[in-house]
């Protein structure tokens, strides 16, 4: 199988598999990706912000910042640990999210807390829940209200692992920053929450189980701010590269997770319609405002995909 197809202008990659009719209604156009950039240490976060595309590098603790016509920059230095010497491996920003004001909030793994940053520095969101510090809040997404939600796996401490002596919380937690500033714990029972996003209307979450031995994607109904009655919505198994991470969902409720083998493309039932196959692990992507264009950060490479024209 060809992985790279040149073309006059960028390096193409990947491959489209269809395994349902209904993928057409999805993906209308024939491109496949184009790398924009590359070189990175792990690309994540990935968050088309004010007519560019921003993304974290995590081991290399930066976001860049990718413009058309212009090409890439470094946006944020450090993005998720401000403090001296070093810090693990990942110390970096993971997920970053615009505010309903359009600041940008991050996700810093090595600062272990949840950020905005104000151009001058960063103002804590939450950093704290029941007097312990988070491990490493790794993704997020926020409502029509402006509650932000956030997940908080163990991979940005030093061992990457829940036996790290930094480790504080006693479980891999979801969590809600209300509009006042206060946390609450929504779930404490995943064992990699990772990636998470909110179905168009409100009312249902999904959530990816970064965990090889429950590669799943969880799917909870939102209800006064809770999550309740969770359930598995897909689950999938190697043997390709890659774990359920970073996700997204269009406006007409079809998923875009990464995942084995690269982007996993579901129906809102979890009907897996078609995958995205790259040679390497895929950590997330993100949307431009159309929906029309899916950039991906792929390992050391940032991709944009045309879906439709």
């Amino acid at each position: 199988m060809l992985w790279y197809i040149l073309s006059s202008l960028f390096l193409q990659i990947g491959t489209l598999e269809k395994f349902d009719p209904e993928l057409d209604v999805v993906i209308s156009s024939k491109d496949l990706p184009v790398i924009i950039s590359e070189g990175y240490k792990w690309a994540e976060g990935p968050l088309w912000y004010k007519n560019s595309l921003l993304f974290s590098d995590v081991p290399n603790n930066v976001v860049y910042q990718w413009k058309a016509g212009e090409g890439t920059s470094v946006f944020l230095q450090p993005s998720g640990y401000s403090g001296e010497g070093t810090y693990g491996k990942e110390p970096g920003s993971n997920g970053l999210i615009a505010g309903l004001d359009s600041s940008l909030i991050l996700c810093q793994h090595g600062n272990r807390q949840v950020a905005r940053y104000s151009g001058k520095g960063f103002v804590t969101l939450a950093s704290i829940f029941n007097g312990k510090r988070f491990s490493s809040p790794n993704d997020a997404t926020i409502d029509k209200s402006g509650n932000v939600f956030f997940t908080d796996p163990p991979y940005g401490l030093p061992s990457q692992d829940d036996k790290d002596p930094l480790k504080e919380q006693p479980y891999n937690g979801v969590y809600r920053i209300d509009t006042k500033g206060k946390v609450h714990l929504l779930v404490d029972t995943l064992t990699r929450p990772n990636g998470i996003a909110f179905f168009p209307d409100g009312k249902k979450v999904l959530i990816a189980n970064s965990d090889p031995k429950k590669p799943h994607w969880y799917q909870y109904e939102v209800k006064n701010g809770r999550f309740i009655n969770g359930r598995i919505f897909a689950t999938l198994y190697g043997p390709f590269p890659g774990l359920p991470d970073g996700l997204k969902i269009n406006k007409e409720g079809y998923v875009f997770a990464s995942g084995p083998g690269g982007i996993n493309i579901f129906n809102s039932k979890g009907k897996l319609l078609g995958r995205l196959r790259l040679p390497e692990p895929a950590s997330n992507c993100a949307f431009d405002p159309e929906e029309k264009t899916l950039y991906i950060t792929n390992n050391s490479k940032v991709l944009k995909w045309t879906i439709r024209h």
